[in-house]
């Protein structure tokens, strides 16, 4: 099975020759850095109408935090087009935090259509080192699609329980890899060094779901979904959240 995925990376990797080459020069990440969120805007609109009722009813539950105020303090981290929005309940005071300073005026848009939020800020930092946000400030952190892209998703989930108030939730979307042994799992190998400079550094075998359990959040509740897309090399979700 490995020589097999070593033969299909590699004629993959020669079709795919001059994409290798920018990206060893270093060429490639700011080109992709400027364009990514246009193909992000794409793919999020047709993702939230497949995935719109599994959406609303996981970030339903946020509005079962607001304090005496009757709002919520919010961080949606990786916040990428802001396509979240619509689906977060009303009085939320949102902090946005992103690598990617290119979202921006695609956030600027969605806050424009979502006006029942409350926007406070939106931060360029990686999810690796938040300290714009201070410690339990946080009554949510949300993370959709971001897991797979960061250096450390270790780091990340540290960061968001230092950010998180006592009780505070963590609401997270990821895909995830393939189970072993699977087509789906070869194919996603095959592609994998590929899809990384396509998709802003997104992993496609990551084992998302026992990093979550490694960090040792007191709840964790977790759900499978297949994929939206199944012409995608992008494997199952787990879909839940997480209580400091």
């Amino acid at each position: 099975m490995d020589v097999l995925v070593f033969v299909l990376q590699t004629i993959l990797f020669l079709l795919t020759l001059p994409l290798h080459l920018l990206a060893l020069l270093g060429c490639w990440k700011p080109i992709c850095s400027k364009y990514f969120p246009y193909l992000m805007a794409a793919l999020t609109l047709r993702s939230n109408q497949k995935m719109e009722g599994k959406k609303r009813e996981l970030f339903s539950q946020i509005k079962e935090l607001a304090g005496a105020s009757g709002q919520v303090a919010l961080l949606e981290l990786g916040c990428g087009t802001g396509a979240n929005f619509e689906f977060y309940p009303a009085d939320c005071r949102v902090t946005c935090i992103d690598p990617n300073p290119h979202f921006e005026k695609f956030l600027a848009k969605s806050m424009a259509k979502n006006k029942h939020l409350q926007y406070e800020q939106f931060l360029v930092a990686p999810g690796e080192d938040m300290s714009q946000v201070a410690d339990g400030s946080m009554d949510v952190v949300v993370c959709t699609l971001v897991l797979c892209s960061v250096q450390s998703p270790s780091k990340v989930l540290q960061e968001v329980q230092r950010v998180l108030k006592p009780g505070g939730i963590f609401f997270f979307w990821e895909h995830v890899a393939e189970p072993p042994g699977t087509w789906g799992l070869l194919w996603q190998r095959v592609v994998e060094p590929t899809w990384k400079h396509i998709g802003d550094g997104c992993y496609l075998t990551r084992e998302t779901w026992k990093e979550l359990e490694r960090a040792k959040f007191s709840k964790l509740q977790l759900k499978w979904q297949p994929p939206p897309f199944k012409w995608l090399p992008v494997g199952p979700h787990i879909i839940g959240l997480a209580v400091k």
